[in-house]
């Protein structure tokens, strides 16, 4: 007797989503293809939002920016849901390990009460700072078009999120959960001279109705001099002055930032690609923001760096905008 098995492929009568095959053509897509292109509504809506009447549920006029199609804003990294937890989830086990060490070690005890003092007038009131930029990011998901950009928003406004509680677990760590460092660092922030221009720009820009505007102010501006100038300068000082091992504390908001340019910087070249009047439009914002955000940083860097000088973080805008597409002429503008 003789048992002869046979293997036989069967191909399936259709390879993705009717939507899918639109857009991408007969072959298989991924997942991140699957949830992020299409897929939001944007016909027959039973009504128009309460509060903006003169707009729809799901509006392209919440910008001035102009888009032939809004799922042009791909994310490089191709996060959807699941593949967004994953990545994060492998950061945060190495951050929470490193508190967990810095705690243990009771490693708190290496700092002197300067350098303490130090962290409570110059880091801790970046935890607002973040929690306008969690703001920020929320409106690019509550009033962007198409779900590429709008789940990647959410994305980040949880990023923003979660550098905040990390700088608020710094003041524990700092005081041993009494809480005081953080009674002080919201003192500072209200009542400082020094931090005065930055919370008045985060105020502000918590009225601007224009997502798009939010998010060249956000992730080109604001997030270009923290990582230099934040993450960048005063970790060097702090180094420099025996607190090295602060740095293990702020490793989470530094590789957030960096996973969070491999988006934002493509976004930003697509805009300004797609247009000239996006690129005007664009540049008009930086004209508009870069001084108050360089004032911001600079009485910041007096109080931290006890240097005004700020060069550092403006060169990487230049050169985050140049590789955008703006040219050398329209940075120094």
């Amino acid at each position: 007797m003789t048992l002869e098995i046979k293997t036989s492929n069967l191909e399936p009568i259709r390879q993705t989503y009717a939507y899918i095959e639109r857009r991408f053509g007969t072959k298989p897509a991924t997942r991140y293809q699957e949830v992020s292109f299409d897929i939001q509504a944007s016909t027959n809506f039973h009504y128009r939002p309460l509060w903006k009447p003169d707009k729809t549920l799901n509006d392209k006029t919440h910008t001035a920016l102009q888009i032939q199609d809004w799922y042009v804003f791909k994310d490089p990294r191709q996060f959807y849901y699941g593949a967004y937890v994953q990545h994060r989830a492998r950061m945060q086990d190495t951050a929470e390990s490193n508190y967990s060490f810095f705690e243990k070690r009771e490693l708190v005890e290496n700092l002197s009460d300067e350098i303490k003092q130090k962290l409570i007038s110059c880091l801790l009131p970046f935890r607002y700072v973040e929690q306008t930029a969690n703001l920020h990011m929320m409106s690019g998901s509550a009033y962007g078009y198409g779900t590429v950009i709008t789940q990647a928003c959410i994305y980040a406004a949880m990023d923003r999120l979660g550098m905040a509680q990390y700088i608020t677990r710094i003041g524990l760590l700092i005081d041993g959960n009494t809480g005081e460092s953080l009674h002080q660092a919201k003192d500072v922030w209200m009542n400082h001279a020094a931090w005065q221009p930055l919370r008045k720009l985060c105020e502000e820009s918590l009225t601007e109705q224009d997502w798009f505007k939010l998010y060249v102010l956000q992730n080109l501006l604001i997030d270009s001099l923290m990582q230099s100038l934040v993450y960048g300068k005063f970790d060097q000082l702090l180094v420099n002055s025996g607190a090295r091992d602060i740095a293990m504390l702020t490793e989470f908001m530094q590789d957030c930032l960096t996973d969070l340019r491999k988006w934002s910087d493509p976004v930003l070249k697509v805009a300004i690609a797609e247009s000239e009047h996006n690129r005007s439009l664009i540049q008009s914002w930086i004209s508009e923001l870069l001084p108050q955000v360089q004032n911001a940083f600079s009485l910041w860097a007096t109080l931290a760096l006890n240097n005004s000088n700020i060069e550092q973080g403006v060169a990487v805008i230049t050169e985050r905008s140049k590789k955008a597409g703006f040219t050398q002429t329209e940075n120094a503008a």
